[in-house]
């Protein structure tokens, strides 16, 4: 019985240890990826990543980095309060071809290790 009850206390306070406080950024692109779709080189290269901060702590995007200087993106300079939205506007060149493009976000959110998250933009850019 004894065991018992310290099983179920240690069950109990490692369950409060994975609760997780702090700030956390959820993004509404589904699967945190915008499509592009078909889109002409004369078209406005700019899309938003709309996210809210869902955590109880202020959200501070450190970083965003992009995988290649034809995409550029720009992010907020200001802490994110909890239940306040943002946006990270990515500006692509719009180069004929395919899109196919990895922005990471670093931030102090803590539903994604290291506060790193993984953004994604797809669609293919045709001429005219």
């Amino acid at each position: 019985m004894k065991k018992t009850i310290i099983l179920f206390a240690f069950a109990l306070i490692s369950s409060v240890g994975f609760a997780q406080n702090g700030p956390k950024i959820v993004f509404s692109a589904k699967d945190n990826t915008i499509d592009y779709g078909r889109v002409t080189k004369n078209e406005d290269g700019s899309r938003d990543f709309t996210f809210t901060n869902t955590g109880n702590a202020p959200l501070i995007i450190t970083n965003v980095l992009s995988t290649c200087g034809c995409t550029v993106p720009t992010k907020p300079n200001e802490p994110i309060m909890p239940g306040k939205t943002g946006k990270i506007t990515v500006k692509y060149n719009m180069a004929p071809g395919p899109i196919r493009k990895t922005i990471t976000v670093e931030s102090n959110a803590v539903n994604y290790e290291g506060g790193r998250v993984a953004l994604k933009i797809k669609g293919e850019v045709i001429s005219n």
